[in-house]
């Protein structure tokens, strides 16, 4: 059995168990493996977020949240590689800290050949990204975003003209390698696009956005489409 679907295996009979839990011993006896190689699988499902409880003394054993499971993960070299390539070119694309964090979880399911063969190809592919514009500021345009609250945000416009604005963040964009932050601007009372390198500080209020629409922003850029759509 190959690490990953032993994993997923693992997970789904923690889960079965519920709240009786299972011993390191049994579950090494169940997939016919050593109790040191059980603990480091059961580190990986934690390490992946799989919300594994672990209870000591007589009686007590490893288990699963109820309704728990993990999914099967199954990629190749090649596959592992093209996200961690993704990632690593577009560290101004939104949420790219979790998207980094997400390939790592992935990357610790692997067995250990696919790793080793992922890994060794990484070592094959180079990127030079371009300076990423500031954390802080991204990390509150990504929270306004998810959250749907207005952000407050301190921006400079191409004729060098400073204001700070009330923005109901719609969605973000990328197009000729710049991102944007696109919303409903409370100080023009219109939908605006901002480029996100210039915009100096940002803060989340505590305001819900009144809901604006992505069909409100109007044409997208030529070829551009959601992240989870597929080409045409």
């Amino acid at each position: 059995m190959k690490r990953a679907e032993r994993l997923h295996a693992l997970s789904e009979m923690l889960r079965r168990n519920g709240s009786r839990g299972c011993s390191a011993k049994r579950l090494a006896g169940e997939f016919g493996v050593s109790v040191r190689t059980v603990k480091r699988d059961l580190a990986a499902l934690e390490n992946s977020g799989a919300p594994v409880w672990s209870r000591p003394g007589p009686g007590g054993g490893y288990g699963l949240a109820a309704g728990a499971s993990l999914p099967p993960v199954s990629l190749s070299p090649a596959q592992a590689v093209a996200l961690m390539a993704a990632v690593s070119a577009a560290p101004d694309a939104p949420y790219a800290d979790l998207a980094a964090a997400g390939i790592q979880k992935i990357l610790d399911v692997l067995d250990p050949k696919t790793r080793a063969r992922a890994e060794e190809l990484a070592g094959r592919v180079w990127v030079n990204p371009i300076a990423s514009s500031s954390r802080i500021v991204r990390s509150a345009l990504e929270e306004a975003m998810a959250e749907q609250r207005v952000v407050r945000i301190c921006y400079t416009s191409r004729d060098g003209t400073t204001t700070t604005r009330d923005v109901e963040p719609v969605l973000f964009a990328s197009t000729n390698g710049q991102w944007y932050l696109i919303g409903w601007c409370l100080l023009r009372n219109a939908m605006r696009w901002f480029t996100v390198s210039r915009i100096e500080r940002a803060s989340v209020t505590n305001t819900a956005c009144s809901g604006h629409a992505v069909h409100e922003v109007g044409e997208p850029p030529a070829n551009a489409r959601p992240v989870h759509g597929r080409a045409r």
